[in-house]
C-alpha cells in the first residue's frame, strides 16, 4: 500500500464516529483536482455505477513496472471522495501492484464495506474492475 494510502487508514482509525469518516470521504474528493471537461466521455465513463463516473487511466513505462495513474471525477461527492481513496491506493503504482492488490480489502481496512449502501459498493467494486481490467491490459500487451 502506498503511504498516501496509509495516511488515510491512520486518519480513519483517529475518527471514531462513522459520521466523521464520512465527511472525511467528502473532504478527500474535494480536494482532489477536477476533471476536464472533455475528458467526460463515454470512452471513461465507468459503467454500474449510480452516479457519474469517470476514470482516465495513463501508463507511464513498459511491463510489469510500467507505473499506472489515473485521474478521475464524479457529480456526488461522496463518490469523488471514494475516487480520492482509490487514488491514494494504485495511482502511482506498478502494474503488478495494481495486479496483486485487493481494493476491497483495503477499503475494508477503512470499515467502509460496512458503511456504503448497496449502490456505492456495486460502483465501488466497478472502479476497482475498470482499473485492474486496464492495467491487465497493458500487462497483457506487453506479454503479447
Amino acid at each position: 500500500m502506498t503511504e498516501e494510502f496509509e495516511e488515510i487508514v491512520e486518519t480513519f482509525e483517529f475518527l471514531d464516529e462513522w459520521e466523521d469518516r464520512y465527511r472525511h470521504v467528502i473532504e478527500l474528493g474535494k480536494a482532489m483536482e477536477p476533471l476536464d471537461e472533455v475528458l467526460r466521455v463515454p470512452a471513461t465513463k465507468v459503467d454500474g455505477c449510480a452516479s457519474q463516473v469517470w476514470l482516465v487511466p495513463q501508463i507511464d513505462g513498459q511491463g510489469p513496472e510500467a507505473v499506472l495513474s489515473f485521474s478521475g471525477d464524479s457529480d456526488a461527492m461522496i463518490v469523488r471522495g471514494l475516487i480520492a481513496i482509490l487514488k491514494a491506493l494504485l495511482s502511482g503504482v506498478t502494474l503488478a501492484e495494481v495486479a496483486h492488490t485487493d481494493a476491497s480489502a483495503a477499503f475494508a481496512k477503512l470499515g467502509l464495506d460496512q458503511h456504503l449502501s448497496a449502490q456505492r459498493s456495486n460502483g465501488l467494486r466497478s472502479m476497482i474492475a475498470r482499473i485492474k481490467t486496464v492495467a491487465a491490459h497493458a500487462l497483457a500487451e506487453e506479454s503479447a
